[in-house]
């Protein structure tokens, strides 16, 4: 906890130290140099393979790297889709065991814990952007990895 107070605690003095102007400056110039290393990094992750209409390179990595485990896993993620479904909807339970949430429940629980409000807005903005055709490619991204 206390090494989340130092950058606090730094900013907040360099606001008493100086000026208005002076720490604009320095804030502005600080700005400026992650700009350009956001820029670089943009030209490479986001580099398109077959000219600006093409697909971008992490597309082809993320699609690959889905498919690999999906063989590499023997395809776990359908093989045991049914199980997943079953476990969910409680045909392991059993009344005698102690507990007091539902399998749905620990596992809305997780999900909630893991998904974060960045993927939820992540799909609304797909979805805003490319379109209904947006969310068939989602789930077959979902589906590979």
């Amino acid at each position: 906890m206390e090494n989340m107070n130092l950058p606090i605690l730094f900013f907040s003095t360099l606001a008493l130290i100086f000026d208005e102007t002076t720490l604009n400056s320095f804030l502005n110039t600080i700005s400026a140099s992650f700009s350009e290393l956001l820029k670089i990094l943009d030209r490479i992750i986001f580099f398109s393979i077959g000219g600006p209409e093409g697909m971008p390179l992490i597309v082809i990595w993320l699609i690959s790297g889905g498919i690999f485990f999906t063989i590499r896993m023997k395809f776990i993620n359908i093989r045991a889709f049914k199980h997943a479904i079953d476990v969910v909807r409680g045909k392991y339970d059993d009344p005698e065991e102690p507990g007091e949430i539902s399998h749905f429940e620990a596992l809305a629980t997780a999900l909630s814990a893991t998904v974060g409000i960045g993927n939820i807005t992540g799909v609304a903005v797909a979805i805003a952007l490319g379109g209904p055709g947006a969310s068939l490619w989602m789930t077959v991204a979902g589906l590979l990895g």
